[in-house]
C-alpha cells in the first residue's frame, strides 16, 4: 500500500458547475416574459367614470279572485265570465309575461277555479300561484 501518494480524483475543483445557473435563470426569464405584458398597458387611454344600477323589470302581478257565489275579479274588479279568457290572453302576450294569483274562496266551487286555471293555461301563461291564508293555530 502506498501512502503517500494521491491519484487525481483528489483535486480539487475550480469550475463552477452551471448547470443549476442555468436553470433558475431560464426560469426567471419565463417568469419575467409572462408578467411584463401583463403589467403593462398596450394603449393609454382616460376613461370617464360612470356609475348606474341595473334596471330591473318586475313583471306585473294580476290578482284573479272567485268569490262564493262564482264572480271573478280581476285585481278587485268585477270580471264577466266571458271577458276573462281576452284578458287572459292579452296578459299572456304581454313583455315581460305578469305572474297570475288565483285566490278561490273557500266556499266557492271547485269548477269555477278549475275554469279560470284552465282558461290560463290556455292563454299560455306560465307564471301562475295560488294564494291561501296560513292556517291559525
Amino acid at each position: 500500500m502506498a501512502f503517500g501518494t494521491q491519484d487525481d480524483t483528489d483535486d480539487v475543483m475550480n469550475e463552477i458547475n452551471m448547470t443549476p445557473l442555468v436553470d433558475v435563470m431560464l426560469v426567471l426569464l419565463i417568469v419575467f416574459m409572462i408578467t411584463v405584458p401583463v403589467m403593462k398597458d398596450a394603449v393609454n387611454i382616460n376613461l370617464p367614470h360612470a356609475t348606474s344600477t341595473p334596471v330591473e323589470v318586475k313583471p306585473e302581478t294580476i290578482r284573479l279572485s272567485v268569490d262564493p257565489q262564482g264572480h271573478y275579479f280581476w285585481n278587485e274588479q268585477q270580471l264577466a265570465d266571458a271577458d276573462l279568457e281576452p284578458r287572459l290572453a292579452a296578459a299572456a302576450a304581454a313583455n315581460p309575461q305578469p305572474e297570475l294569483h288565483l285566490r278561490g274562496d273557500k266556499d266557492a266551487r271547485y269548477e269555477k277555479v278549475a275554469q279560470a286555471l284552465a282558461a290560463a293555461q290556455r292563454a299560455g301563461l306560465h307564471k301562475i300561484g295560488f294564494v291561501t291564508d296560513p292556517q291559525k293555530p
